[in-house]
């Protein structure tokens, strides 16, 4: 019989060991399975009241105030018999109360609450609903305090031994549970707060996409980003000028894109790749009949591009007898179609581009001088490639990257040996060269690593160069002054040239043959430094 007996005890243990470890998995698979506060607070109060049918549940957790830092935020659950849960949030100050001295001593409490001072505050609440017994379990985090859960009942007497044990697990991972509540609250207030920074920097992206398509980290290339910026909310011609290569349209499309004109697309037309005798037709369109196979009316550039921009790339490679056709355009605002007697008035906003002197043309007569000082309202120079060098390296990155995901290939580095040769070489063709470089090089490779081995690409000693190589850049002739100049100096020089030659830029008597400059970067030196040759004469 004894040993009966005993079998039957061991067996309720088990059973008791049993149910205990299956509410306190229960317990911590539900409370973990939120990661909201409030979400946590609600699964915690239902759970344990469920599982131990307990009147009143509260969770004390501390919470940072910009007015009180020792304030906190109770949260409590009443449960009666016949009616709906009642759930309140309230905020007070912990200080000099039972809740904060359980807290801080971390260690469970089991109080018969008509023992306790009556004037607590948190006594006094448990009092007002009739609670006889609390348990006060303080909850951690890798021994850190994170808040106080407060179990109480009207019937004194039950919390036994056993469940007091099991209530301490159960606290254990509820400030778990809290503390990745917790965390997630805040890695969620982040995100909203990254989202709101997201939001002002997409609208800066938008502010600025005009730029989107220009890299670049020099200085060179930020003076003309400043040029672009000044110019593109009026509606004044810019001619843009720059070698072949320098990527003239793009800065005549972030001119469009930073213009009021932005929300019609922009016109483009290449006076060099047009026939001559296409071109009038192709830019100021023709009336059905006008010539041989007009068997139709065909708008021109100049209609397709009304209240937009049109940009003409290779503007000195206008054929003379047009441009005066050009120029009345520019002055009336309006044009007639070829074979036409009616005149079209235009709202066009006119972007210039070329390569050639237009100086050294007027002076041959190559270009009418009333039309390039119409296009010259506004001149942005471009800088070659050789004269900014810090640009090649995030070029060149940039290439790879656009190029290798074209091509479906993984490119991850490029080898600073080779970035450095690059930045040496004077690039006659511009960007326009080291994209194509750099194309022959991602399709060479086969690894991870760029496979550019310039010497294999005969880039180091082509005859076009000898001009470029025997002349120094303007950044080489800076180097090469034994004290720099100061703006006022360099002004005056110019200035001096500028009367020596009558007010000629370029040209063979020019000022900037005298100065041993280029006509584009004498150009942007006397737009930099406020210099008019009207003024100067």
């Amino acid at each position: 019989m004894k040993l009966s007996s005993n079998n039957a005890e061991t067996m309720e243990s088990l059973r008791n060991e049993r149910n205990q470890y299956r509410i306190l998995v229960d317990i911590t698979n539900s409370v973990l399975a939120h990661l909201d506060m409030d979400g946590l607070i609600s699964e915690v109060s239902k759970e344990i009241h469920r599982f131990f049918g307990l009147n009143h549940i509260s969770l004390m957790l501390s919470r940072t105030s910009s007015q009180n830092s020792n304030e906190v935020v109770l949260y409590s659950s009443r449960y009666q018999t016949g009616k709906s849960v009642i759930r309140q949030q309230r905020k007070f100050s912990s200080a000099n109360n039972k809740a904060e001295e359980i807290i801080n001593q971390n260690k469970p409490v089991l109080i018969d609450i008509n023992n306790e001072d009556q004037d607590d505050v948190l006594i006094k609440r448990l009092v007002k609903q009739d609670m006889k017994t609390a348990l006060l379990l303080p909850l951690a985090f890798n021994h850190k305090p994170v808040g106080l859960l407060i179990l109480a009942h009207e019937i004194a007497g039950v919390f036994t031994e056993d469940t007091c044990q099991l209530l301490q697990q159960i606290a254990a991972r509820i400030g778990i549970a809290i503390e990745n509540a917790a965390a997630y609250e805040e890695i969620t207030h982040l995100k909203d707060s990254l989202k709101n920074e997201n939001i002002w920097l997409n609208e800066q992206i938008d502010k600025n996409a005009c730029f989107s398509e220009i890299i670049y980290q020099s200085d060179a290339m930020h003076n003309v980003l400043e040029q672009i910026e000044l110019v593109a909310k009026s509606d004044s011609t810019v001619l843009i000028l720059g070698e072949t290569g320098t990527g003239k349209e793009l800065i005549a499309r972030a001119i469009h894109r930073l213009s009021l004109r932005k929300d019609k697309s922009m016109i483009k037309m290449n006076c060099a790749a047009v026939p001559s005798g296409l071109l009038e037709s192709d830019l100021f369109g023709h009336d059905k009949g006008a010539f041989t196979g007009a068997t139709s009316t065909h708008i021109g550039r100049f209609e397709m591009a009304d209240r937009s921009t049109l940009f003409l790339d290779e503007i000195g490679d206008m054929p003379i007898e047009l441009q005066p056709k050009l120029l009345r355009v520019l002055q009336e605002r309006e044009i007639e179609r070829l074979g036409g007697n009616k005149v079209i008035p235009v709202d066009v906003r006119l972007i210039a581009a070329t390569n050639k002197d237009l100086c050294e043309l007027t002076d041959d007569g190559d270009f009418r001088e009333d039309l390039y000082y119409r296009l010259n309202v506004f001149p942005i120079v471009i800088p070659p490639l050789r004269e900014r060098p810090e640009d090649i390296p995030l070029l060149a990155k940039y290439f790879t990257q656009k190029i290798a995901r074209r091509m479906d290939r993984n490119i991850e580095c490029i080898p600073a040996n080779a970035l450095e040769q690059l930045t040496h070489y004077p690039w006659p063709g511009n960007v326009r060269e080291l994209e194509n470089i750099i194309e022959r090089a991602v399709i060479l490779t086969r690894g991870s690593t760029l496979n550019l081995q310039l010497k294999e690409l005969h880039i180091n000693k082509p005859s076009r160069l000898k001009q470029v190589l025997t002349q120094p850049s303007s950044i080489e002739k800076r180097m090469q002054t034994n004290a720099p100049e100061s703006d006022d100096e360099e002004r005056e020089r110019i200035i001096q040239a500028l009367r020596e030659t009558n007010g000629v830029v370029a040209g063979a008597r020019g000022a900037a043959l005298k100065l041993g400059l280029k006509r584009t970067t004498l150009l942007s030196r006397m737009q930099r430094l406020g210099i008019s040759i009207p003024e100067v004469l």
